[in-house]
């Protein structure tokens, strides 16, 4: 059985200052507020039928990026589910399970009513493709998509919101849904850094690894005290945009401690992404990686004060007042 990390397990935690669900929890708060794929939840049905058509033409908004019109659905909407490829991209194959990067819009078929979409917003959508996160006719018609594509789909009720449809969203239970969604990209349990290495100079600091192939770099913790101040800087420095203290994201990382070099956490080894919200963490977290960028790697050595002082979390194996030192990589914000 995977072992829970301390990141989202512990209400005193690092992630958590009040207790948390599951993994997934943080993603899919981060679509309550607009009827956007995630909301109900996975209607569990056996796999639909993949079609190429009917599907209605995107009469305005054409190419990847910009925000697409979509005519009305002519005639009666197709039982299975329709996906067509409008844009194929080349960048890395999306696997069910990862965590895809989109903008998107969605209407009804019958009335072509857009109930929802990202590009007024101007934030894409970081969802994972997993049973329980999204819809499904999301998660199988962007499997095995690949990132820089723009696809269309025909989404029946039953691998859409079901027979309880979405009232929020003004959804019947009876309501085919059109969408059409550019992946921008896809991260999964092997996703990396990505940016400029930037130099390790200061011996009395710790020195992480570069390795960007998705195994957990090597943290290695010098024979000098542990500073008494909050530390974080960049091993790479990503080109995304900077992080606000209000934002939630998507990492990898590791966390030994100072002390020993022992590690005490890991989504590497635990083969899972975390999501969380800067709000929700402790100060070491939340102050290392504001103004931070996505893409970037960042060593972070924080002290018991803005850590987890004299009440870590138990089971843990990490001893009070201790120092802790970790290594982020910031893939997305959420």
């Amino acid at each position: 059985m995977r072992r829970r990390s301390v990141l989202l397990a512990v209400p005193a935690g690092l992630v958590t200052l009040a207790g948390c669900g599951d993994d997934k929890s943080d993603t899919s708060k981060a679509s309550d507020s607009s009827p956007s794929p995630s909301a109900s939840g996975s209607s569990g049905a056996p796999a639909p039928k993949i079609v190429d058509g009917p599907l209605p033409a995107v009469t305005a908004g054409a190419k990847f990026g910009e925000k697409p019109t979509v005519a009305k659905g002519s005639g009666a909407a197709s039982k299975d589910l329709a996906v067509k490829t409008l844009v194929a991209g080349n960048g890395k194959t999306v696997v069910e399970n990862d965590y895809v990067v989109a903008n998107y819009l969605g209407q009804v078929w019958d009335s072509a009513k857009v109930f929802d979409n990202s590009y007024d917003r101007g934030t894409a959508l970081v969802i994972q493709l997993a049973q329980g996160s999204i819809i499904d006719g999301w998660r199988y018609a962007l499997t095995g998509k690949k990132a820089g594509s723009r696809v269309e789909m025909a989404v029946p009720p039953t691998w859409g919101y079901g027979t309880q449809g979405n009232a929020q969203a003004g959804i019947k239970g009876t309501d085919t849904l059109v969408f059409v969604v550019d992946v921008v990209d896809t991260f999964n349990a092997k996703s990396s850094a990505k940016g400029k290495v930037v130099a390790q100079d200061d011996a009395a600091l710790p020195k992480v690894g570069t390795n960007t192939d998705g195994a957990a770099p090597s943290i290695e913790i010098p024979k000098s005290a542990a500073p008494t101040k909050l530390v974080a800087n960049y091993v790479i420095e990503g080109e995304g945009e900077v992080v606000k203290e209000t934002e939630s994201v998507l990492v990898q990382y590791k966390g030994v401690l100072w002390d020993t070099g022992k590690e005490f956490d890991s989504s590497y080894k635990n083969g899972q992404l975390v999501s969380f919200g800067l709000s929700q963490v402790v100060k070491g977290w939340s102050q290392g990686l504001t103004g931070k960028k996505v893409g970037s790697r960042v060593m972070i050595s924080i002290p018991p004060a803005l850590g987890y002082g004299d009440n870590p979390p138990q089971g843990s194996g990490i001893e009070k007042d201790s120092v802790l030192v970790f290594s982020v990589d910031i893939l997305a914000k959420m």
